[in-house]
């Protein structure tokens, strides 16, 4: 607490005065452009590796970066993460959701223990609310993971997006130079697309291209930031060499 509390004094001292004004700039009318999912690691700040500010984005942090599939639910036994779709989508018209997974994911690594059977079984998912979680919401993520690596990790593997006829290609590390619990990561970000799309309440702003879904990954030992191109069927670094191209995508399929 210490530092938190150093860190409000010099907060106060420095940087208050600029945010007040910027949060008086959006009070009364603010134009937020998307829905940020990613993972509650400490090491993950999006606003800092995105350079957005007050007012840019809503962001709704978990364990492993998931949103439950909507089949988990049944009347009003609900988490947060459907909540904050109909906040963020629904009631404030946001046209961009994005899912961002990391690399050296605390709560991935544990997902990829629960394939053994021992690990995941009943009474241990009973004392670790971390398992349960995992096993119940990101077991589609694991399940699709495993098939592809124990086939080889080579093939390209098909996901659904914004509706279930609308599918996507995916090649995951085809140069091979991640770990594998960051290959689970990397197919978990994009798990959560399909997800995203199982809630009714978005089904006709997907069906009409009128909201639009996008997959982040961040190499938190690089700082390199990578996008899901479904033009190259692959996660591509944001720099200056690709930039124009993804930035073209986005524009000619998400505009």
């Amino acid at each position: 607490m210490d530092k938190i509390l150093r860190g409000i004094l010099r907060y106060r001292a420095t940087t208050r005065e600029q945010m007040v004004k910027e949060f008086q700039q959006v009070r009364d009318n603010p134009h937020p452009k998307a829905v940020f999912f990613t993972c509650m690691d400490s090491r993950m700040i999006p606003t800092r590796f995105t350079e957005t500010h007050v007012g840019d984005m809503f962001i709704v942090r978990n364990a492993g970066n998931l949103i439950p599939h909507a089949h988990n639910f049944q009347d009003e036994y609900f988490t947060c993460e459907p909540a904050g779709l109909e906040l963020g989508c629904v009631v404030n018209d946001i046209r961009h959701i994005v899912i961002c997974g990391h690399s050296d994911c605390k709560a991935m690594n544990l997902l990829y223990q629960l394939r053994d059977p021992e690990f995941a079984k009943l009474d241990n998912r009973r004392i670790s609310p971390l398992r349960a979680w995992l096993y119940t919401h990101a077991n589609t993520s694991l399940t699709k993971f495993m098939q592809w690596y124990e086939s080889g990790g080579k093939e390209p593997l098909l996901f659904s997006s914004e509706t279930p006829l609308r599918k996507f290609v995916a090649y995951i590390d085809p140069e091979n130079q991640f770990a594998i619990e960051d290959k689970l990561s990397q197919v978990n970000t994009l798990q959560q697309m399909a997800n995203i799309a199982s809630y009714g309440f978005l089904k006709r702003r997907l069906e009409t291209h009128d909201l639009h879904i996008h997959a982040l990954w961040f190499d938190i030992y690089t700082g390199d930031i990578y996008f899901f191109s479904r033009a190259a069927k692959r996660f591509l670094p944001v720099d200056e060499e690709t930039f124009e191209k993804i930035l073209g995508e986005v524009e000619r399929y998400y505009s």
